[in-house]
């Protein structure tokens, strides 16, 4: 995967950012990922880490050349063991050419969802240049999927990292990429639910619904690579 090898310059940058943007005491960070093991994460629906999963270099990623299809058993969306209500989640993402992913929070895990995306709200992860979802508005990098659409485009060329932060407070909500604050909107509300009401989520009865939930990694069937994962309780 030869994509994935990012300049030194763009490596640099990212961990300027992340310093840049790490207001709280470092202290009272949790690393969610120990660069080596899938120690605090499983299969959404139960069950280990599918094998399509990966751990290289510090990196966690989605082999997805080596498994069939999206959502087959060798890869899956992945969430955290642990459930969060207000918090401040941070990830670096690349994405592979025309590569399509997410970060999905307040996900509800029970027998009654298949998916994390049926109660979880997502941060869109896009090759903005070369997937066709880029094509819809609110489906772009950074934005509120299918709900809010970034005040403005901070995402890196395909093969660099990007910072993405998750802000969730008694109902505040924000997505910050590469340092910008890039939505913001309150939860829980009548203007979410017509929000809800006006995207592809209207049918879903518990999506949007949860106030704790987990963070889910997405299987879209691209190659994704995340790392440096962690979060605060707030």
């Amino acid at each position: 995967m030869a994509w994935g090898c990012s300049s030194p310059s763009s490596d640099t940058a990212s961990e300027e950012t992340m310093t840049e943007t790490s207001t709280p005491a470092e202290s009272e960070w949790i690393s969610l990922f120990d660069g080596e093991t899938f120690t605090g994460w499983h299969k959404y629906g139960g069950g280990e880490v599918g094998k399509a999963w990966k751990i290289e270099n510090g990196e966690l990623f989605l082999d997805a050349a080596n498994k069939d299809g999206w959502q087959t058993g060798d890869g899956g969306d992945i969430v955290t063991d642990q459930e969060f209500e207000n918090f401040h989640f941070q990830t670096e993402w690349k994405i592979a050419p025309n590569g399509n992913s997410g970060i999905i929070f307040l996900v509800n895990e029970s027998e009654e969802y298949d998916y994390p995306w049926q109660t979880g709200p997502e941060m869109q992860v896009l090759d903005n240049d070369g997937h066709p979802d880029a094509k819809i508005i609110s489906h772009r990098a950074g934005d509120l999927y299918d709900l809010i659409v970034s005040s403005e485009e901070t995402v890196k060329p395909v093969g660099e990292w990007n910072l993405a932060e998750i802000i969730a407070n008694d109902g505040e909500l924000t997505l910050r990429l590469n340092g910008v604050d890039v939505v913001k909107t309150t939860m829980w509300t009548p203007e979410w639910e017509a929000l809800i009401a006006d995207s592809k989520f209207k049918d879903m009865p518990g999506f949007g619904k949860y106030k704790k939930g987990r963070i889910a990694l997405q299987d879209h069937g691209d190659i994704v690579h995340f790392r440096n994962i962690r979060i605060k309780n707030l």
